[in-house]
């Protein structure tokens, strides 16, 4: 099956800027986090895919084929930029509308579409506010409607919840994350990275314009093998009369007897923090070696497991 986005061997240059150099990447349907510092090209790349930009090398390709020689495959596509330009007297359901027109669809159709599109977003008790008496949150949502108003196959978010309230964020993480299970290609780029990992697992991280990292986070984080894991257990009392700290050191000891289990240290008088080469057979046997010892556990988290740890090692090393 095509890709719906193949990027092949691309650079992009602003005078003696490489933006991009060398890319190589394919997006498949589904959510995916694009990621990397302030400067590392991810909105170029967004420009390119969706035929703002040219490339000075290489190839985009939209479902097998050149975009700017088929320029078709644009009505497939929807876009949310990170910067805005409205016309500012214009209702969002004008606005939306007259966008969706643009797409080929009747006056009637854009303006049941651009309705369609607003309720989805959360706007459409707001709809009929002019563009220049909306809160940022709701030119944000305005602007995301417009993107998805023509039911497009490929999706590109670039910072889509910026200036969005906490509610507002919860309702655009859901949507975009639906999006995804509706089985189109969805490209999200975010600064935010607990906000990426809650819409999803697959992650492309660019830095100085070069790919670092595509996939699964977690497929990711396991081919990282020089870095171990910590773990962080909290523990509670076995009994009345058995003192926490006791249980956190006979824990300790008999965690230093496992082979995958490198370090141990005792944080406090209730947490302990081990460090280990293999996270799965870590978290399938610590909870029976507790067991064993008649300690309960009040919690058991790994700080090296997330998206930010795997970011923060991609992006430094």
């Amino acid at each position: 099956m095509t890709a719906p986005v193949a990027v092949h061997g691309v650079r992009k240059l602003f005078g003696q800027v490489r933006a991009l150099d060398e890319l190589d990447l394919e997006l498949g349907p589904g959510v995916t986090g694009l990621l990397g510092p302030n400067g590392s090209g991810k909105s170029t790349l967004i420009k390119l895919i969706a035929g703002q930009l040219r490339p000075d090398a290489g190839v985009v390709r939209l479902w097998g084929r050149d975009p700017f020689t088929c320029p078709e495959v644009f009505a497939d596509l929807g876009i949310c930029p990170e910067q805005d330009r409205f016309y500012e007297d214009l209702r969002g359901r004008e606005l939306v509308a007259a966008l969706t027109r643009l797409q080929g669809f009747s006056a009637a159709d854009a303006r049941a579409r651009a309705d369609r599109a607003l309720e989805r977003v959360g706007m459409a008790t707001y709809a009929d506010k002019r563009m220049r008496e909306m809160s940022r949150g709701m030119r944000q949502r305005t602007k995301f409607a417009q993107a998805i108003a023509h039911d497009p196959a490929l999706v590109l978010l670039d910072e889509p919840l910026s200036g969005t309230d906490p509610i507002a964020r919860a309702d655009l993480i859901a949507l975009i994350r639906e999006l995804g299970d509706e089985g189109r290609c969805v490209l999200v780029s975010s600064h935010v990275l607990h906000e990426v990992e809650s819409m999803t697992r697959e992650v492309v991280v660019i830095r100085h314009g070069r790919l670092r990292a595509q996939g699964d986070i977690t497929r990711l984080r396991t081919l990282l093998d020089d870095r171990p894991y910590r773990i962080r257990l909290g523990l509670t009392p076995s009994d009345a009369a058995t003192a926490p700290e006791a249980d956190v050191r006979r824990l300790a000891a008999a965690l230093l007897g496992r082979a995958q289990i490198k370090a141990a240290t005792i944080v406090d008088a209730s947490a302990l923090e081990i460090t280990t080469t293999d996270l799965d057979a870590a978290c399938l046997e610590i909870p029976a070696l507790a067991r064993d010892l008649g300690i309960a556990l009040a919690s058991f988290t790994s700080p090296d497991a997330d998206l930010e740890s795997l970011y923060r090692y991609l992006i430094q090393r």
